[in-house]
């Protein structure tokens, strides 16, 4: 039988592989009781090594800037499905809708890709194009640049100026935190230049963001909440955290 600190260092890997762990997975895998598991996932949660969630354990939001792009898709994927079938609304037939990098963007490409058609969508998202390009009623351009394998996604010089060609009807626009003080904030420094650029081109500018970046601070401030039309996050969100960003200027869709 593993010693708790070598169960320890498994589970670690097997978060930073898939985003996610279940007591039931590990118990099983490992042999040992889920009692046990649940005391592993304690003590990890206590010095700050993963967040416990319902069955299961994943990383904590201040270590999601370094996990990779797999592993960021997966945590949170129901609350990210429930955010972008709200954003749905925000497209019409006949319109030029633009999608930055980002977990949720991909997941939003999927819900676009099964729902809409007669549109045009321009993106440096690589995971998200991969979705899109299912659906042949869709018109698609990938934005060219330099390649960021982690993100699955273009960025630099030629991929900003390239996005500063087109004026969108609308732009979804995944980004990693925000707060009532500081704004919009992102990890991706390589990122926050395109964000900038989608929402000084796009008719409509729309974040679209799972519950569990509220009220966090990330790396960089990428938009201050003035330039931002539309907050759009799941239904996890108590009324007196909707009322105090509200009074802040940040209405929570």
């Amino acid at each position: 039988m593993m010693l708790q600190s070598e169960r320890i260092d498994w589970i670690i890997k097997q978060i930073q592989l898939r985003g996610v762990v279940k007591v039931g997975e590990v118990s099983e895998l490992l042999r040992v009781s889920p009692d046990t598991v649940r005391r592993d996932f304690k003590l990890m949660e206590q010095n700050g090594m993963v967040k416990c969630v319902h069955g299961g354990a994943c990383l904590p939001a201040s270590h999601l800037s370094a996990a990779n792009f797999t592993a960021r898709e997966v945590v949170n994927e129901d609350k990210k499905r429930e955010a972008s079938r709200k954003a749905l609304r925000y497209i019409q037939r006949g319109n030029v809708v633009a999608l930055n990098s980002g977990t949720t963007n991909t997941v939003l490409a999927q819900e676009i890709a099964r729902s809409c058609e007669g549109i045009t969508v321009v993106t440096n998202n690589l995971a998200a194009a991969d979705e899109l390009r299912k659906n042949s009623l869709i018109r698609l351009i990938i934005i060219g640049g330099e390649l960021d394998h982690v993100e699955r996604s273009t960025y630099g010089a030629a991929c900003e100026r390239e996005f500063r060609s087109f004026f969108p009807d609308v732009c979804f626009l995944s980004i990693n935190a925000v707060n009532e003080t500081d704004g919009y904030t992102d990890f991706r420094l390589s990122e926050i230049g395109v964000i900038q650029i989608l929402a000084e081109c796009s008719g409509q500018v729309v974040a679209v963001m799972d519950s569990s970046k509220l009220g966090m601070r990330s790396k960089k401030l990428a938009l201050s909440a003035c330039q931002v039309d539309h907050l759009i996050m799941d239904g996890d969100i108590h009324e007196d955290t909707r009322r105090l960003y509200r009074q802040s200027g940040i209405e929570i869709e």
